[in-house]
């Protein structure tokens, strides 16, 4: 077996370990051809991840010419600590931007109370919603080497 193959996630525990997790690193290519990378909240659904950005921002602006990023999700510090998945993604773009907002708060605040609803209400209309959906997925959690590199 290769160590690539030891290290790998299965699904589910690529599923738990996005649940637990609350911010990916999103790459998108910029105007002039280079990676624009930026941290990014998001909502684990299924395969996908959806999160929200402002219309108006680069990440934004660069997925309407070019609807493709990768996104990354990573932890730990030491070698045998890190665990991490990135995906390869097509990425919708979508203008009404509120579904995305409340389902962000309701996993960042625990509630969806009248004010929060109001200030996603508010939010929304400057917004833009996201779906990632993978189109390839590598994972790896160095603890499965058992200490062993």
């Amino acid at each position: 077996m290769s160590r690539r193959d030891q290290i790998r996630m299965s699904e589910d525990e690529v599923r738990a370990f996005l649940a637990e997790k609350l911010v990916m690193t999103v790459a998108t290519l910029g105007p002039k051809g280079r990676p624009h990378l930026m941290p990014l909240w998001f909502v684990p659904e299924g395969d996908e991840l959806i999160g929200w950005t402002y219309a108006k921002s680069q990440k934004a602006k660069n997925l309407e010419r070019d609807p493709r990023a990768t996104v990354q999700v990573e932890d730990g510090v030491r070698y045998e600590e890190l665990r991490g998945v990135m995906m390869e993604c097509d990425v919708e773009l979508d203008r009404d931007a509120k579904p995305y907002g409340l389902q962000l708060f309701g996993r960042y605040t625990g509630e969806l109370d009248h004010d929060i609803e109001a200030l996603v209400e508010k939010q929304a209309a400057k917004r833009v919603g996201l779906r990632f959906t993978p189109t390839r997925t590598v994972s790896w959690d160095h603890s499965k080497l058992g200490g062993v590199y």
